[in-house]
């Protein structure tokens, strides 16, 4: 234990936590879900959704990781022993293993986008054309195997690097390269004309979509742009010295979650509606609406180049953490054993993709239960593993962790601490319940 890394410093870990939290989740699925579920409304829910229940689960892995000072398996075993609360640990293995499975197929599109967009090949298109582009990338064979082999190529030569060398440092750089890009495209977007259109689409209520079907969209949507569920901020956490405020950096990961995903709306809503399309465009929005937007931008092309880097980097952040579980659990202490075992853990991920990756193409026939693999992998992960993982983590912060080892953590106790307990207790689990039993409806039905 004595050997174990850990980051050199608090804004390293902000950034990489952050970085796992913002990924595909606020850059592409957020801005879709809130174009398809009404805008404010949503936005108002998926807010107190993160607020009430996402931050308190994210605080209570944040607790667990650094008591336990190891990864997820190791750390449960050591704080709960002779008992299978371990075993949570092993689930987020297997789900964070799947769920990068088909998440480097996604960044493997956007390797491919943007390659394209520096070379120019997405621009003078018509508004047909960028769909049919799209279905021609992800039904080619040979084009989405080789993006998804680069795209895990990336994250593996990341994480290979070590928490200090690899993680921290390119955390360091892209989620400020992330944020700058995010303002730069944010000012062009608001500078549109018609563009307070789509601001009063974000901003002002329509309360027809108040409803149950869209707050449960919203609190499922908490849970995936938070990363919590898959042991993945526990496992960051271990690498956390004592010194560092757990509910202060939990709120900093929120924060910027939030923001980031507002930010990302600003910019996509704006010049949907300036430019005269319909906000409710579903998943295909980034790869199709946007760039027959950007076409019609000055300076498009070069906006363009921009926006897919950022989404790269969102990409890899998320992915980065993925992996670090898995290797984490696998390697324990013995860190002669991560550049090995990143790589092999790797190779298997992308192995266990190509189902995935050819879904639109040679494999598009349904796999189960009416689902194409991706889709069926996506549910499977999304509306089960996510809310199972944190229906555990939550019963195991509010009744298994001590009081003592709460307060030690948490730097004592307080009206906070104890509005924490009640929650993680009686109120999460609660709410997870209802986000799991959907799921197992969505799944088979």
């Amino acid at each position: 234990m004595d050997n174990r890394e850990q980051w050199t410093s608090k804004v390293g870990f902000i950034l990489a936590a952050a970085g796992s939290a913002v990924g595909l989740g606020a850059i592409w699925k957020f801005p879709y879900e809130t174009g398809m579920n009404g805008g404010s409304v949503f936005i108002l829910l998926f807010i107190l959704s993160t607020v009430l229940i996402g931050l308190p689960i994210l605080l209570a892995e944040f607790v667990i990781g650094r008591r336990g000072q190891a990864d997820a398996v190791s750390g449960l075993k050591k704080l709960a022993p002779d008992k299978h609360w371990y075993l949570i640990g092993y689930s987020g293995l297997v789900f964070s293993f799947l769920i990068l499975s088909f998440y480097s197929v996604v960044g493997g599109w956007i390797l491919s986008y943007l390659g394209r967009s520096i070379f120019f090949q997405l621009s003078g298109l018509g508004d047909q054309q960028y769909g049919e582009l799209f279905t021609s990338i992800i039904g080619n064979p040979l084009e989405v195997l080789l993006a998804q082999a680069a795209f895990m190529f990336l994250t593996i030569w990341i994480v290979q690097g070590g928490i200090k060398k690899g993680i921290e440092r390119a955390s360091k750089i892209m989620m400020p390269a992330l944020l700058l890009f995010l303002v730069l495209l944010l000012v062009r977007s608001l500078t549109l004309d018609g563009a307070m259109e789509g601001v009063r689409f974000l901003f002002v209520p329509d309360w027809s979509f108040f409803t149950f079907e869209t707050a449960l969209v919203a609190l499922g949507q908490a849970f995936f742009s938070l990363s919590v569920g898959v042991a993945g901020m526990i496992t960051y956490a271990s690498y956390l010295s004592k010194a560092e405020n757990l509910t202060r950096s939990s709120v900093s990961v929120v924060s910027l979650n939030i923001v980031i995903s507002i930010v990302a709306g600003l910019i996509i809503f704006p010049a949907v509606f300036a430019l005269g399309y319909t906000p409710d465009q579903g998943p295909g929005l980034v790869f199709i609406i946007l760039p027959a937007i950007f076409d019609q931008l000055f300076m498009g092309d070069f906006l363009l180049i921009i926006f897919f880097i950022l989404m790269l980097f969102a990409t890899l952040t998320s992915s980065i953490s993925m992996l670090e579980i898995t290797v984490s659990i696998v390697v324990k202490n013995k860190y002669d054993r991560r550049r090995r075992m990143a790589w092999v853990a790797g190779l298997f991920i992308f192995i266990v993709g190509i189902p995935s990756a050819l879904s639109f193409g040679v494999l598009s026939e349904p796999f189960l239960f009416g689902y194409i693999f991706f889709d069926f992998v996506d549910l499977l992960t999304s509306r089960i593993g996510l809310p199972l993982g944190a229906l555990f983590i939550s019963l195991f912060a509010g009744y298994i962790l001590s009081k003592s080892d709460i307060d030690s953590e948490l730097q004592g106790p307080s009206k906070w601490t104890r509005t924490w307990r009640i929650i993680v207790r009686y109120v999460a689990p609660a709410a997870i319940v209802i986000v799991f039993v959907q799921g197992i409806i969505d799944l088979f039905s």
